[in-house]
């Protein structure tokens, strides 16, 4: 028997004034034409306007996991405050069945000067817990966030950290329905964001879960699909691999080719045959080649380049300063970092590089994001050994 669909966001579009004094304009107009009855014309825009929503649609079931995904400012928290009725879509329709657990902004319902103990009280109120309910589940609340003594301290004097613990530990013990959670789990420590990944893996039968997330392996770990939103748009909506993989082409502006080249450098990939590749398995051997060219120098060539882990922002880098002799107009200096066992962690991974005139401080090019190449697990994993040549 299929489950029953509790959340419904059909066409939704919200817009955003630029302007303080313009919205509250806009505001008091929408006001005042509501009062007689008439339409407020949220469907267009006007002067300082613009979508931070536009279009957005889909429908999640009991017990499904929603990741989304998307630049600052691609309109993911808007979203989830539709979701959880602290805004109300312009256009669109938005529908939500069932008690609402929400960690959206830091400290949201929390207030300053009261303790950590009252605004456990008053932050389950408004998550629609009862008294008994939250005298039930109190001291599983307080070992959850682990914030000690703390928990009788005005929470004005708590660290980010701190108001994540609380914040979550309320919001997943008021048996919700509906779970949403924002970036701010980031805040938070290793051992305690791994603990909230287990609390939301127990919780993940019978509860429905949107997460909004930067980090694509946690994105990976615990959702069945996945939302990309990119300036407002809905850009895809689907399979979590196939979607983080249009995420990262388009938000990076990454090629998914084997080689790259530009007026300045080129990059290849190669296995162990000399063969390009994108496709990478730790403890195989591979070649990064590079050629730089059409760069002029007077103190001496320096190059550094970095891999950079899409999910977890792991950073390898290697300097090379054998060309440090090198004093003129570079026409064409290759070089080559060659892997016999290479052990990046698996993920996606693009190339940062850097040159630079004599002192890595004094750089002359720089290039944040390359090619893209994926790292896969395989046995036997050995320390990282690469020869420069």
């Amino acid at each position: 028997m299929d489950k029953e669909t509790v959340v419904s966001v059909e066409t939704v579009s919200k817009k955003y004034c630029k302007s303080l004094k313009r919205s509250m304009y806009y505001g008091a107009i929408d006001i005042g034409r509501n009062i007689f009855g008439l339409s407020s014309r949220s469907e267009k825009l006007r002067k300082d306007e613009f979508w931070a929503l536009n279009d957005i649609s889909f429908e999640l079931k009991r017990g499904e996991t929603l990741g989304i995904v998307g630049p600052n400012g691609s309109g993911k928290t808007t979203l989830l405050k539709l979701l959880n009725g602290i805004f109300w879509p312009d256009k669109g329709k938005v529908t939500v069945k069932g008690r609402i657990g929400a960690l959206i902004e830091l400290g949201t319902g929390f207030h300053p000067l009261l303790t950590g103990r009252d605004n456990v009280y008053i932050n389950a109120a408004i998550l629609g817990m009862t008294r008994k309910e939250v005298d039930e589940k109190f001291d599983e609340i307080i070992k959850f966030a682990d914030i000690g003594d703390f928990i009788d301290t005005p929470v004005k004097f708590y660290s980010s950290g701190m108001f994540v613990r609380l914040g979550f530990a309320v919001a997943v013990h008021c048996d919700p329905n509906i779970l949403l959670v924002d970036e701010v789990l980031a805040v938070g420590d290793i051992e305690f964001q791994n603990k909230c990944l287990s609390k939301i893996s127990e919780i993940q039968e019978n509860a429905t879960i949107i997460i909004i997330s930067h980090n694509m392996n946690t994105i990976k770990l615990i959702c069945d699909r996945c939302l990309f939103l990119y300036k407002g748009n809905q850009i895809d909506l689907g399979n979590v691999s196939d979607t983080l993989n249009a995420y990262s082409k388009t938000t990076f502006n990454i090629s998914d080719s084997k080689r790259y080249r530009s007026d300045h450098i080129e990059i290849d990939v190669l296995d162990e045959n000399h063969f390009n590749t994108n496709n990478l398995i730790v403890n195989k051997t591979y070649h990064f080649t590079f050629a730089v060219k059409r760069l002029f120098v007077n103190r001496g060539l320096l190059i550094s380049f970095s891999f950079l882990n899409l999910t977890n922002s792991y950073s390898h880098r290697i300097e090379v300063t054998k060309f440090s002799n090198i004093t003129k107009m570079i026409d064409n200096v290759s070089f080559s970092i060659s892997f016999k066992h290479l052990t990046l962690p698996p993920g996606e991974y693009t190339i940062r590089i850097a040159i630079s005139d004599g002192d890595f401080l004094k750089r002359i090019f720089y290039l944040e994001r390359t090619i893209l190449f994926s790292v896969v697990e395989a046995e036997d994993s050995k320390f990282l050994n690469y020869a420069i040549s």
